[in-house]
């Protein structure tokens, strides 16, 4: 396990030089150290996110209904648009783990991703104030909130929704190989469509090679309709 944090990678994500880097070291620390870890900072961050969005859309869509706002505000805060946007901006990568789970893959945990990022963003609200934790929000979420960009999508759900809007089967996954020691292991799975399509992808975990099957399959039928 790595004690150094990179502060200059997290300077680049965060967009600004933290100041108290104990709060930033807690948001990126998974249970699995043994130590404090991040979730009284994601519990907070969730809360200024959730906050933050909600103003936007009610200053954006003076128009809106709250029953329109809820929803948009639903997605926009999931767990799926949180790991998308932790995932851009590689965060998972300052992620501290302890052995088990590192080697479980929790690197590529989408719900780890998004907790993270809820955390990071209760770290900078505590270190840098308000301002700049909406400015953050707004530098990464802005766009899907002014509707200008669709909210990311985790490529499972996509193909899912694809099969559905042309009355196909739902994906079916499966293993295909599983490689490697207990402590490091490698997943194979293929996913297909009935017998439309078929593709196979690796992962360090199972969920993460689903992930990344579910993404080769669709950008395939979607070339196919190209």
């Amino acid at each position: 396990m790595n004690d150094l944090l990179d502060t200059g990678a997290l300077a680049g994500i965060i967009g600004c030089s933290p100041d108290d880097l104990t709060l930033y070291d807690l948001a990126l620390t998974h249970g699995s150290t043994g130590r404090a870890d991040y979730q009284r900072l994601e519990f907070l961050g969730d809360r200024v996110l959730g906050l933050v969005i909600a103003s936007e859309l009610y200053t954006r869509f003076p128009k809106a209904t709250e029953g329109e706002m809820s929803s948009r505000l639903h997605v926009l805060a999931s767990g799926a648009t949180c790991a998308a946007i932790a995932q851009r901006l590689d965060l998972p990568a300052l992620i501290r783990f302890g052995a088990q789970a590192r080697n479980d893959g929790g690197r590529y945990s989408d719900n780890i991703a998004a907790d993270a990022i809820e955390a990071l963003i209760g770290a900078l609200y505590l270190d840098q104030g308000a301002d700049a934790a909406r400015e953050f929000i707004l530098a990464q979420w802005g766009e899907m909130i002014a509707g200008q960009q669709a909210a990311p999508k985790h490529p499972k759900a996509a193909l899912q929704e694809w099969a559905l809007a042309r009355k196909r089967r739902p994906p079916e996954y499966e293993i295909v190989a599983r490689e490697g020691p207990d402590h490091a292991p490698r997943f194979r799975v293929a996913v297909s469509v009935g017998k439309l399509a078929r593709a196979e992808a690796e992962g360090a975990s199972k969920q993460a090679a689903e992930k990344a099957a579910a993404a080769a399959l669709l950008a395939e039928l979607e070339g196919q309709e190209e």
